[in-house]
């Protein structure tokens, strides 16, 4: 980054000069107090430049520069004065991008008001951006790269359940609505559901909305605008809106509150009205608001609340080219399966931006759970992995020639596109109908068939689009990388194309005119040039310009570098008309270029359309490629309804880590509690048996010898804190409200994946709660289960619930010859039948180069427990059960003795000794206490093998 400052005495750089410090310093006193810390940066823009000031100015220090020396102080009293920062344009966009998108802090830019100059004392706010809302600053921060992709805003509004259903209902329960934009591909989605009082559906909703961020957050949603609450919160609406806001936290997503006022239906009808494409209204020549009133999507009872609210924030009606161009769907939670921020952490789904990634990104966080429309989209995979001519031909000649086609369409959206986009589409179009004549009846019949958009109305509108261009464009200039209107396209182009052909004709003439007076070969001693600064003129080098310079008829032009230049009166005339000649050239053809732009924009409808297909494709055919060319090819899994049949999985591997390089997988099966040595493979095997269902429910191959799925309608996960203690939240507490969610969410056509439960608190508490959870899952949900655990004893479930069953990774241990305490152990990666007898947690510390040290004292200090515990249990297990009782009750007997001697009773009150020796008294008399009672003692096993433990 470059820096201005300390740059005294340049006046462009300064702030402003000290006279008007005081002015500046007293308007922004008055400024409402905004800092980073409560999520929002306010920047000054400068002509040219900006400032940051006050608690801004030192965070923009801290956090961009890392470095206090860029501040600087305004006013008097040095460091006590306003801390400020000074930044240049470039640098000032670099961190306004990085504070939206990677700090996800909200953003103000404020600009001189009208009469203020360079040293301009008086601001007013001009725009205003947060990381769901970057439409203000689009066009600031990625002018030369565009935006690949928009961020979610979601809109959320809740509203009490009727007293009906919650008396229906045993669990607390709250009716929902919410309300999300897509200001890149202006959509807008909407929904209403009931949830329960950890908002687990919500949670839901902020990963399936579809994936579209530019961010590093793993969720779509970046932003939501939830209703202000009251500082008490004390009551139920404030108590409700409390955990909504724990749980945008906790997902990582910026809370914006608006006034309540605003999520109100009133007007919502009227501004669909505006903003909805025909299509998404009813059918009718005439759209007006009327008819809004029928669309399914305005009819939920507290979505449209949500929606309004929305639409307020993100200002789509102060955009004219939003009129018309947004689309509207309903977002039911029941066609998908549900994912929840763990699930898409644990599994590792990301999302890239090029169009068929996108899609694939969304198909990968909804999964699909109508088994009809999963079949459709096995049998296209299928197709194309048997087909492997076609799938080779679709990837390496079609797919992957293929622009952005949603890029290209946005740009003609906000009319920025050039003429170089519109040959971008007209090459696609050639492209395809090159590639895919020779497999149109094929992918007519195998995709387009069973796909909702039919490839005859591609055909007709796209050949159009060709033949306008081809009408228009210059399309011989498209090798040299010229974008230009082909000039018999409009009589007035072709007019000044023949004039600018004339001057060139004369402009030939008169340069071979001067060789022959000159005795100049041309091209080689004299060279007509257009120069930026004369025009078309000639050059020779310096060594001719003698010769030249003997004629009185030839202007000297200067002397530079590279030769002397000249001209003549003619040359001079010439090179006028040709400059005047070519700036109405380009004047006229600006025109038409826009003109031609426009008419493309008129097939952006279809263009998206082309561009659904497309990615479509793209996923379909990368599905059948990595099934094909994984290092064991995938199958096709056999899918059954919600609630039948089992889960089989047979050689089942991880997608990600078979591929690794050097990676051989050991394949595994799965036929739905495991234990197992640290490193053995637990969580790879409980993770690939979540991430082959979900493949399976997007209608990919799954990597598998054999595979047989129930329909889930949700994968629950608990397999890590993530960086939950950077939000304030401590690991346990992360892993007790995950789990919390899973029990609150899970049915018993789940997929519940459960790693290491209980490693946060006690050991007795972790496995009481692991064992309580376990046996709910088992007996009261009878949800498919993965549960990966190290605490043995919870092995037992299966002894008390028939289904529970036992598995082990293996490990082979094998004693060498040095010592019969050492052990070398081999991790197999292979999962069996039963339960792990051994933990080998030492020798992951080997593994992981612990101190040679600290490896054997951790041995040392084992075995000794392990002795310890051993021959303990073996001296209880030896002891008849009368001796053991008779034991107890002499150390009971004891104890009340003891107890009687420490404390002297005053009535009902029990006053204790208090004296600095008190400890050693109360020792001694328990020392006289055990004297009382040795013969007892000696004549009891048990209390001598007890006295000896201690």
């Amino acid at each position: 980054m470059s820096l201005m400052y300390g740059k005294e005495k340049d006046a462009d750089h300064e702030i402003v000069d000290n006279a008007s410090h005081p002015g500046f310093i007293s308007f922004f006193a008055k400024l409402p107090p905004k800092s980073p810390e409560t999520g929002t940066l306010r920047l000054f823009f400068r002509n040219e430049w900006y400032s940051a000031h006050g608690p801004d100015a030192l965070y923009v220090a801290a956090h961009f520069f890392r470095t206090n020396s860029v501040i600087k102080y305004l006013g008097p009293g040095g460091k006590s004065g306003l801390p400020s920062v000074n930044l240049t344009e470039s640098v000032a966009k670099t961190l306004l991008r990085e504070a939206l998108t990677a700090k996800q802090l909200k953003v103000e830019i404020w600009v001189p008001e009208a009469g203020q100059g360079k040293k301009a004392t008086r601001f007013k706010l001009d725009k205003e951006a947060s990381p769901g809302n970057l439409q203000a600053v689009e066009d600031m921060l990625f002018v030369n790269t565009d935006i690949l992709s928009a961020p979610i805003v979601m809109a959320i509004k809740i509203m009490s359940t009727p007293a009906a259903v919650a008396a229906s209902s045993k669990a607390k329960t709250k009716t929902v609505g919410i309300a999300f934009a897509d200001t890149n591909t202006r959509e807008i989605g909407v929904a209403d559901f009931v949830d329960n009082d950890l908002f687990s559906n919500v949670e839901v909703c902020l990963s399936l909305c579809e994936s579209i961020s530019t961010g590093k957050n793993d969720l779509s949603v970046k932003e939501a605008l939830i209703p202000t609450g009251t500082t008490t919160g004390t009551t139920e609406r404030d108590i409700e809106l409390k955990k909504v806001k724990e749980l945008l936290e906790r997902c990582g997503v910026v809370i914006t509150e608006r006034k309540p006022s605003e999520f109100t239906a009133k007007n919502i009808k009227d501004d669909m009205a505006q903003l909805l494409t025909p299509s998404s209204l009813p059918s009718s020549s005439n759209v007006d608001a009327s008819l809004v009133v029928h669309a399914a999507e305005l009819s939920l009872p507290v979505a449209p609340s949500a929606l309004s609210a929305l639409v307020s924030y993100l200002s789509l009606l102060s955009d004219p080219s939003n009129r018309g161009a947004y689309s509207i769907r309903t977002h039911d939670l029941s066609q998908f399966m549900k994912l929840d921020a763990s699930a898409l952490r644990a599994l590792n789904l990301t999302e890239a931006p090029a169009q068929g990634s996108r899609l694939l990104g969304s198909w990968l966080k909804q999964p699909l759970v109508n088994l009809h429309e999963i079949h459709k989209r096995q049998n296209l995979v299928e197709i194309f992995v048997e087909d492997t001519s076609t799938r080779r031909t679709l990837q390496d000649e079609y797919l992957k020639m293929m622009p952005d086609m949603h890029r290209i369409c946005k740009r003609f959206g906000k009319s920025v596109a050039s003429l170089e986009d519109v040959v971008r589409v007209y090459q696609a179009i050639l492209k395809g109908v090159e590639t895919v004549e020779d497999y149109k009846a094929l992918i007519d019949e195998a995709y387009l068939a069973n796909h909702t958009h039919p490839g005859h109305d591609f055909d007709i509108s796209l050949s159009k689009y060709s033949e306008m261009v081809q009408q228009t464009l210059d399309l011989d200039e498209l090798e040299n990388h010229n974008f230009v209107i082909k000039p018999e396209y409009d009589s007035r182009l072709q007019a000044l194309a023949d004039k600018l052909k004339e001057i060139r004709d004369s402009l030939d003439e008169e340069h071979q005119e001067v060789g022959r007076d000159l005795g100049f070969e041309l091209d080689k001693k004299l060279h007509l040039e257009n120069s930026p600064t004369h025009g078309y003129c000639f050059r020779v080098s310096k060594s001719d310009w003698n010769v030249v310079h003997r004629s009185k008829k030839y202007i000297d032009l200067g002397t530079l570098k590279s030769g002397q230049f000249f001209t003549t009166t003619t040359l001079k005339e010439l090179s006028d008309d040709h400059k005047e000649t070519t700036q109405m050239y380009s004047k006229t053809q600006s025109g038409l270029v826009k003109e031609v732009v426009n008419i493309a924009a008129t097939y952006t409808p279809v263009l998206e359309s082309w561009n659904n297909v497309l990615a479509h494709l793209d996923v379909i055919v990368s599905f059948a490629h990595v099934a094909v060319n994984a290092p064991e090819s995938y199958v096709k899994p056999k899918l059954m309804e919600k609630g039948s049949g089992s889960l089989i999985l047979k050689d089942a591997r991880h997608p990600c880590l078979e591929v690794q390089d050097d990676m051989s997988f050991i394949p595994n099966d799965v036929e739905m509690i495991k234990t197992g040595p640290n490193m053995g493979g637990k969580s790879t095997y409980i993770r690939q048996t979540g991430v082959i269902a979900l493949m399976a429910q997007t209608g990919s191959f799954v990597p598998c010898s054999e595979a047989s799925i129930p329909i889930f309608d949700s994968v629950l996960c608990r397999v890590g804190a993530g960086d939950s203690q950077l939000k304030g939240i401590s690991t346990f507490m992360a892993e007790m409200l995950e789990t919390a969610t899973i029990l609150r969410s899970a049915s018993k056509d789940s997929l519940i994946i459960i790693d290491e439960l209980g490693r946060g608190t006690s050991t007795y508490d972790g496995f009481g709660l692991a064992w309580a959870i376990s046996e709910h899952v088992a007996s009261e949900i009878h949800a498919f289960c993965l549960f990966a655990t190290h605490f043995h004893e919870l092995t037992a479930l299966d002894q008390e619930i028939p289904h529970v069953k036992n598995l082990h990774v293996v490990a082979h241990v094998s004693k060498s010859d040095d010592s019969a305490r050492e052990r070398d152990i081999t991790l197999l990666y292979k999962v069996e039948p039963g339960v792990c007898d051994q933990s080998f947690g030492i020798h992951v510390a080997e593994l992981a180069n612990f101190p040679e040290n600290v490896v054997k004292l951790a041995k040392r200090t084992a075995d000794e427990l392990e002795d310890f515990n051993s021959e303990s249990k073996a001296g209880e297990s030896q002891l008849p059960p009368e001796v053991v009782e008779e034991g107890t009750r002499i150390v009971e007997e004891l104890l009340r003795t003891w107890a009687s001697q420490i404390s002297e009773r005053d009535g009902d009150d029990i006053v204790m000794e208090d004296s600095e020796d008190s400890a050693a008294t109360e020792l001694e008399k328990l020392k006289r206490c055990v004297e009382q009672f040795r013969p007892q003692i000696e004549g009891n096993a048990w209390v001598q093998h007890l006295l000896a433990s201690l």
